[in-house]
């Protein structure tokens, strides 16, 4: 695919791995199709997984996957409209496209999509199908389908994707490690170029900046700036607003899918001047929080019961127990499983990638440190991010 228009395609030999594990699983299910619906690609990953497609925008985009035969995906387009490919380098393994155009902030458009899925379903004569992430479909849509098929036609499918999702092949691996690569380069860069009087937005703007030079596709820069002694907290794009001055600090999270569309991320903290002794000592907490999480990560282990043993590991030290997700799988999805914490069923497994991100937050300071491993058969192995678990003064 040296010709193709996409970016940095995944190979086909990987493709049709993934294919060909679902469908032995949907034979396993007696499953004859299942249906995906995504809107955008942070957390959309289940659709880009089969077909190496992301949704963006908002836009639906919704793949019927059946366990014979090539794909349909319905998208954005024109209405009524519909076409047949073959052997198209894109479009991989999908075999026809139908187009609508639906807005869910126009409300009368909620059901078209669902309109052409059941249309496409009825015409296959398929007797069961699984609806995979139904969190990630819109209302209308799940709605409408499941007033108009019989009730034992629908069965539940995300666990059948999870299962196989989130163990990394050897080239998912390569691409979750060239994506911590690029995110150590952004921070590199950032530190080389910030200086007092950028304001919050100019930094997470320069970081993005550098981040789609070097192939990043979508994601996220989180951060702030704030007076030594006070919380530079994680804030979204319309919170940048501050101005960053001498003897201030900032934190940066750079949470960015790299070439090919897998997510890692990786946070640190900048101090334009000397750190304190409190922020120091902060950071010192949260390292040995995560090495002890990180400990408890073998293959095997219940996610409940790691995530009690650290915030025990937490009050034993005096430190605040874990109220957030610090720690969870990435692929595709920014977030996917297994989340360490106490709903979790998925067991830590050998070849899933996991980020690790514990916190503490004060009046005085807020302390992070955030970085993915790789499962290995004896736990985690090295930190995929290179930068040093240290505040970057400048």
């Amino acid at each position: 695919m040296s010709d193709s228009i996409v970016v940095n395609p995944i190979s086909d030999a990987e493709l049709e791995r993934r294919w060909r594990l679902v469908r032995a699983a949907m034979r396993k299910a007696d499953i004859d199709a299942l249906v995906v619906q995504a809107t955008q690609d942070w957390l959309g990953g289940y659709l880009k997984w089969l077909t190496d497609l992301p949704a963006t925008n908002g836009y639906p985009t919704t793949l019927i996957f059946p366990r014979e035969g090539s794909m349909t995906l319905i998208e954005q387009g024109p209405m009524g409209v519909s076409r047949e490919l073959r052997d198209d380098p894109i479009h991989r393994g999908i075999g026809r496209k139908c187009y609508t155009s639906s807005f869910s902030s126009v409300h009368y458009s909620a059901t078209y999509d669902a309109q052409i899925t059941l249309t496409e379903l009825r015409s296959a004569g398929f007797r069961r199908v699984g609806l995979v992430a139904t969190a990630q479909m819109q209302y209308d849509f799940c709605d409408y389908l499941k007033r108009s098929l019989p009730p034992d036609m629908l069965v539940a499918a995300t666990d059948l994707i999870d299962d196989i999702k989130a163990i990394k092949s050897p080239e998912e691996q390569q691409l979750i490690r060239a994506t911590a690569r690029l995110q150590d380069t952004v921070v590199r860069a950032v530190a080389d170029w910030v200086e007092p009087g950028k304001r919050d937005f100019e930094i997470a703007a320069f970081a993005q900046h550098v981040a789609q030079d070097l192939g990043s596709e979508q994601g996220i820069f989180l951060g702030c700036s704030a007076r030594l002694g006070e919380p530079a907290a994680f804030r979204p794009r319309h919170e940048k607003g501050r101005r960053l001055e001498r003897g201030e600090h900032f934190s940066l999270l750079v949470e960015v899918s790299g070439p090919g569309g897998y997510y890692t991320e990786i946070g640190r903290i900048f101090v334009l001047g000397r750190a304190p002794t409190f922020l120091r000592e902060g950071l010192e907490s949260v390292k040995l929080a995560q090495r002890f999480l990180l400990s408890l990560l073998k293959p095997g282990a219940r996610c409940p019961d790691v995530f009690a043993a650290f915030n025990e590991y937490m009050r034993a030290n005096g430190l605040p127990e874990e109220q957030r997700l610090n720690a969870h799988g990435q692929g595709y999805d920014m977030v996917e499983r297994p989340l360490i914490r106490d709903d979790e069923t998925m067991p830590i497994a050998a070849g899933m990638s996991i980020v690790v991100h514990p916190g503490i937050m004060t009046p005085q300071m807020f302390a992070v440190v955030c970085d993915n491993y790789l499962i290995g058969a004896e736990g985690p192995g090295e930190s995929l991010h290179r930068t040093p678990q240290e505040i970057i003064e400048i």
